[in-house]
């Protein structure tokens, strides 16, 4: 069963924030956009080059409302710890979730059980709780933040916009689709 539409576990967790410790839970998400983005583990090679790129392109994810959160089952006292000695993460200015338990890591489907550690996943939740983009890939590959952005416009144009759809390579102000059956083959 696909986690697309569920809605979110309930969870606490202690993050890394602005100079912080601070405390999250399913209730911190409600009534704005989410974007989670699971990672391996802090002090590590692709992780940093992400967690940068969504630095790096905060503000385009601010301005749409949306808080981003990067979460490995590290603690939040290596995250405060990475912060401080990575020239590339201490551009972060999103929390930094700990998850050594490994809770949200498993409610989202993306641990790895027998290394401790999570996959790259990424999931947009709604102001609702409920996960309507879902990505998840080795953990070689790493992410794009512009692509991730593109996704998440896309998901508020169709959430505001009932009856209209995105299609491939969608941007913003672009032509959209309204599923008919005038429609069927016609593409």
């Amino acid at each position: 069963m696909s986690l697309i539409n569920t809605t979110i576990k309930p969870f606490k967790a202690t993050a890394y924030h602005a100079g912080k410790f601070v405390d999250i839970s399913e209730a911190t998400l409600k009534g704005k956009w989410s974007v989670f983005v699971f990672y391996p583990a802090d002090f590590t090679f692709v992780c940093p080059t992400e967690l940068e790129d969504l630095a790096n392109n905060y503000a385009e994810f601010s301005k749409l409302g949306v808080e981003i959160y990067g979460i490995s089952t590290d603690t939040h006292f290596a995250h405060k710890a990475w912060h401080d000695t990575s020239e590339a993460i201490k551009k972060v200015q999103y929390p930094l979730v700990g998850d050594p338990t490994a809770t949200l890591a498993r409610n989202f489907e993306v641990l790895i059980e027998e290394e401790g550690l999570a996959l790259r996943g990424t999931f947009v939740i709604n102001p609702e709780g409920q996960i309507k983009v879902l990505e998840i890939h080795d953990n070689g590959i790493g992410r794009d933040a512009s692509e991730l952005l593109r996704k998440v416009k896309a998901a508020q144009y169709v959430a505001s916009h009932p009856g209209e759809v995105c299609p491939a390579k969608w941007e913003e102000g672009a032509a959209t689709l309204k599923p008919s059956l005038d429609l069927v083959g016609k593409i």
